[in-house]
């Protein structure tokens, strides 16, 4: 049982929420899914360390939410594509010409650009190109892949509508 903390007896583990909106759709799906379409995800943090004689905390909530903002808000009020959908170059056309590809003043919520193997973010045009459909499950593996080092996450939960999906680490 690695970086468990105990107070009192008992288990202790920081636990953060984000509210994510974003735009997606799921291709080759059969069913409404594979429209164009909104969501507000939950985005559940939990992370794992000594409790802090000082603050009491394990790790301030505050703090996690601000590590994790600077990468997760390239997803809000963001689209969502696979990399092979064929909207994508369609939309970036659009973007350019209504001035918008490179970015507008009136986008404040700019993220840190990344790009790995799971993911690529476009934080100029709040747009994410994902290898994979963008479910809950993959979904935590990309917001995992862009927090591992960051954070000693132990669990994330990612809830979507009426779906969800849960991991360990």
């Amino acid at each position: 049982m690695d970086n468990i903390s105990f107070k009192g007896g008992i288990f202790m583990r920081s636990i953060t929420r984000l509210n994510i909106q974003y735009a997606h759709r799921f291709l080759n799906y059969e069913g409404e899914a594979q429209y164009l379409h909104g969501h507000t995800g939950l985005l559940t943090i939990e992370v794992d360390g000594d409790v802090d004689a000082r603050t009491g905390f394990v790790y301030p909530c505050n703090s996690i939410k601000r590590i994790a903002w600077d990468f997760l808000k390239n997803f809000d009020h963001a689209l969502i594509l696979q990399e092979e959908d064929p909207l994508l170059p369609e939309i970036l056309k659009v973007y350019e010409a209504q001035g918008i590809r490179n970015g507008a003043e009136t986008n404040t919520m700019v993220g840190e650009p990344f790009e790995n193997e799971l993911a690529k973010a476009y934080p100029e045009c709040r747009l994410v190109v994902v290898k994979k459909v963008a479910t809950c499950e993959n979904l935590i593996e990309v917001f995992h892949s862009l927090l591992k080092d960051k954070l000693n996450i132990k669990k994330m939960t990612f809830a979507s509508g009426d779906n969800c999906a849960s991991a360990k680490f």
